[in-house]
């Protein structure tokens, strides 16, 4: 890809003037994090996020959303520090664009507004689903090599993706995996075990439905790329997919019905998402 096609739309941020402001937040609440004696982990757990998301708000490369602030002004002792700045935030929120590659642009558009969202996965772990670390070992190690901003910036527009979840109503989520892309060790041991750590936190979220295909099926409906469908809000079901770095967004309502049919058939081979989630953690008790 060429650095012309490769140009970095403006963040959300940078395009509204407040790059100050998120930055700002996001040093106060690692000051106070660190004041408090917490890592990133504890406090994520206490005010329901990850270890990535909490890293990226305080680095100010993703938004610090209003119910966080609440939380964090009390459980950090912040005397109303952070719930001043909660107008602002909402703001910005309004106003907020999304920014991706000039290739991904459109998809990703639809994806922010989506009320439903399917994705079969058969070679990695979802974007939408990566941690920071396994985000950052997929395009470390991406051929021909990207430049270190180029890392740094996919990393933190990827992580940006994950707002979908904090969205009320949420989005309705299906995934269903490939075993074989549990058991690949992307990043080594560590970044595999928070991986499949992120995706059990997630299956086990209300509108989220997480299955895993077993290796061992004698039968398959779907031995082809990976593909997405989503349904934006008030707007027709439409299907992406990717080969070798060319995207593909269709719209053609034949096409999708395939795709759609064809997960259908997907979902009822794989494991229910109980059993998914058992695989998950036994594969973290066996590590």
């Amino acid at each position: 890809m060429t650095e012309e096609t490769d140009r970095r739309p403006e963040t959300p941020a940078e395009a509204e003037g407040t790059t100050g402001l998120f930055t700002a937040l996001g040093k106060m609440l690692k000051l106070l994090r660190e004041r408090a004696g917490l890592t990133q982990k504890e406090f994520g757990q206490a005010v329901g996020y990850g270890p990535d998301a909490i890293s990226a708000m305080e680095r100010g490369v993703r938004v610090t959303r209003p119910e966080l602030l609440e939380k964090a002004d009390e459980l950090l002792d912040a005397g109303g520090l952070l719930k001043q700045a909660i107008p602002e935030v909402r703001e910005a929120m309004k106003k907020a664009r999304t920014r991706h590659p000039e290739w991904y642009r459109s998809y990703a558009g639809l994806e922010a507004e989506a009320v439903s969202l399917y994705d079969y996965s058969t070679m990695g772990v979802l974007g939408l689903l990566q941690t920071e670390s396994y985000a950052r070992a997929v395009f470390t190690q991406r051929h021909p090599p990207l430049d270190e901003a180029t890392i740094e910036r996919r990393v933190a527009d990827r992580l940006s993706r994950q707002q979908l979840f904090e969205r009320w109503p949420p989005p309705e989520c299906s995934f269903v995996l490939e075993q074989a892309v549990l058991e690949r060790p992307i990043g080594g041991p560590e970044v595999h075990t928070e991986q499949l750590q992120q995706l059990l936190r997630l299956g086990r979220l209300r509108n989220v439905q997480l299955q895993v295909m077993p290796t061992g099926r004698h039968e398959h409906p779907c031995l082809d790329s990976s593909f997405t469908l989503l349904t934006p809000k008030r707007k027709e079901q439409v299907a992406y997919m990717e080969s070798q770095g060319y995207p593909r967004l269709i719209t053609d309502r034949e096409e999708v019905r395939v795709l759609a049919a064809r997960y259908g058939i997907i979902r009822a081979q794989a494991l229910n998402p109980y059993e998914s989630l058992d695989l998950i953690e036994k594969m973290l008790e066996e590590r």
